[in-house]
């Protein structure tokens, strides 16, 4: 007989049902939505900010389909794009009463519109690509030479600072475009600093020309240290991008490289390409200068008469504070940034580690200024805003610093995750920029799943006519496989594309060889004359193996496209990888359930109805 233990049918029962439930949500679509988050990295959303917002909307008489807060800020879902352009212009107004100093991001989104049972289950749909989700596309272009420049600055710092400690003499450091000029007037001096150098600068390159009191030593990088500067510079920008984007709530965006001094970056189902601009243009740098707390200054200041060489900025809590203009310490000589607590209050913090050279510029500066105030500035986009403005209480040296006062545990989390990667390592520039419009994603979608549904019903037909009621379980099972297939790329979340698309399609052909194959075994231990019960158990086991050793080798192929692949070629490696593993499970184990259950206790089972089955006995008896 065959039957199936309990153990394995309630597995394919839950299965079945899992499929199923993580299936669903790529039928609900998506909703028009707006998203609101945090354009300065002082200002935290929290559920402050979200009862703000729906008593804006309430007021406006904007009605919601639902507003919730989440990592990337809040985010409100809407029946109709009108009234999604509404509420943003709505909740500009409310949050950003400045236009020329935007406090907040409000940006148009689109989000899942399933059942809140379904996402409360984490049963989330497929993220869409470009191609089928619409959105925007740029090609940026690195600036390598504002990098070069930028590398060249901080190593001219670095060596004014050395030859100061080895109490070696010069007549002046400048940077001369792509080099540093360093002038001596003794050649002996000259001599020593370019062993010093040599000793601690091992990336430059050093040429001394000059005559007389007029020596000169000429440090440019070396190719190898350039190259090392530039692959940096890419990564660094890159991981810059990721933290910015986030904040347009992009589930799943494409940044790569592209080149040697490249990066596309396509962010499926963003609408407003200005702002998408406009956060990836955002820039995030440290900044510590002196704080003037000379009589009568912040006065002066705040009557619009502040004092030569200093700036009147914003502390957390809204005070004022006067700072000089004179930039102590950069973000560049920033090497990590850990959010902790202090040690004697327990509040939390911001621990910096800074590199030998800002180590050593920061010892001096507190030596020289102990009881007087210094303010560290996050400066984003031309504008900064003051952290926190310690007093000096004595000198700091080890490169250790830290950043404490007001601050909660999760803005403490945020500071140091905006300092380790906030800043863009060079600048970068906008040279491509293509909009992939909603209307022509839904075309694509459309018609991959026409393609996907007649190739189906063609497999279905062909089925059911060849094979008869063992056909028709074949389409159950390639039903199965294809709802297994669905729910898994659902639970990983991952991204569907076109080539995608046709990786399903393909999948669904493939998948039908296995039972064709099964089906055939049947048929051949029926043409044996052997028991149709005993065909059934005969025809699986023996067409299993076979099953196995062909899908392996399909498998080898789609894991080499995944290694070597990338972009397109590696998204449909995915689904065809994922698609080979589903249809083993349907087309094997699904198909016998269900055949079990049709026929395993039927104990006088004559015939099966699985086509024309060929016999030799019959066929003799007609030839006499």
């Amino acid at each position: 007989m065959n039957r199936y233990p309990l153990w394995k049918n309630l597995t394919i029962a839950i299965a079945l049902v899992l499929g199923l439930i993580y299936t669903l949500p790529n039928f609900f679509g998506e909703s028009p939505a707006v998203q609101l988050s945090s354009a300065k990295a002082t200002i935290k959303i929290d559920k402050a900010a979200l009862d703000r917002a729906e008593s804006t909307l309430k007021n406006a008489s904007l009605q919601h389909d639902g507003i919730q807060l989440d990592p990337n800020g809040v985010k409100a879902r809407f029946k109709d794009t009108d009234t999604q352009l509404k509420a943003k212009d709505v909740l500009e107004k409310a949050f950003n009463p400045d236009a020329s100093d935007p406090q907040y991001v409000v940006a148009l989104n689109l989000l899942s519109a399933s059942p809140t049972w379904l996402t409360s289950l984490h049963a989330l749909p497929m993220y869409l690509g470009l191609d089928l989700r619409g959105g925007v596309h740029f090609l940026l272009q690195v600036d390598m030479k504002g990098a070069l420049t930028k590398r060249l600055d901080n190593v001219g710092a670095d060596l004014r600072t050395l030859m100061r400690d080895k109490n070696i003499r010069h007549a002046g450091i400048n940077r001369e475009g792509e080099r540093l000029v360093i002038k001596f007037r003794e050649a002996d001096t000259r001599e020593k600093a370019k062993n010093v150098l040599s000793d601690h600068q091992g990336d430059l390159a050093l040429l001394e020309s000059g005559e007389g009191d007029d020596l000169k030593l000429t440090a440019t990088l070396k190719p190898e240290a350039i190259k090392r500067l530039q692959e940096f510079a890419l990564k660094q920008n890159i991981q810059t991008l990721h933290n910015r984007i986030n904040e347009l709530g992009v589930a799943e965006p494409v940044i790569q490289q592209q080149g040697a001094d490249r990066i596309v970056v396509q962010l499926p189902g963003v609408q407003d390409t200005a702002k998408a601009k406009d956060i990836l243009g955002r820039t995030a740098t440290l900044e510590i200068r002196m704080v003037d707390d000379s009589s009568g200054g912040i006065e002066a200041a705040l009557a619009g008469n502040p004092p030569f060489g200093t700036e009147l900025y914003t502390e957390r809590g809204a005070q004022k504070i006067l700072v000089k203009k004179q930039v102590v310490l950069t973000g560049d000589r920033l090497t990590d940034a850990q959010p902790g607590f202090d040690n004697q209050t327990h509040e939390p913090a911001v621990h910096l580690t800074l590199d030998s050279a800002g180590a050593r510029i920061f010892k001096d500066v507190t030596r020289e200024n102990v009881n007087k105030r210094m303010a560290i500035l996050l400066i984003e986009k031309g504008k900064g805003e003051v952290v926190t403005a310690p007093v000096i209480r004595s000198e700091i040296g080890g490169g250790r610093v830290q950043i404490s006062g007001k601050m909660t545990t999760t803005e403490a989390n945020d500071v140091a995750l905006l300092l380790r990667a906030g800043s863009l390592a060079a600048p970068m520039d906008i040279v491509e920029e293509r909009t992939i419009g909603p209307s022509l994603g839904a075309e694509n979608i459309k018609k991959g799943f026409h393609s996907t549904m007649w190739g189906f019903a063609a497999i279905a037909l062909f089925m059911i006519v060849y094979y008869q009621i063992f056909g028709a379980v074949s389409v159950v099972a390639l039903s199965a496989n294809l709802l297994f297939l669905i729910a898994l790329l659902s639970m990983l979340q991952a991204t569907l594309t076109l080539p995608g698309i046709a990786a399903i399609a393909l999948t669904l052909g493939m998948a039908i060889d296995s039972n064709v194959l099964i089906n055939e075994r049947i048929r051949e231990e029926l043409r044996a004359g052997v028991s149709p019960q005993a065909a059934i158990s005969e025809g699986y086991e023996r067409a299993f193996g076979t099953i196995l050793d062909s899908n392996i080798t399909t498998l080898i192929a789609g894991l080499a496209l995944l290694i070597f692949g990338s972009g397109p070629v590696r998204g449909f490696a995915v689904v065809h990888c994922l698609g080979i593993m589903t249809s083993i499970f349907s087309a094997v184990f699904v198909s016998r359930g269900l055949v079990n259950l049709i026929y395993g206790n039927r104990k006088k089972l004559t015939s099966l109805p699985i086509g024309q089955v060929w016999k030799p006995g019959i066929a003799a008896a007609k030839g006499e």
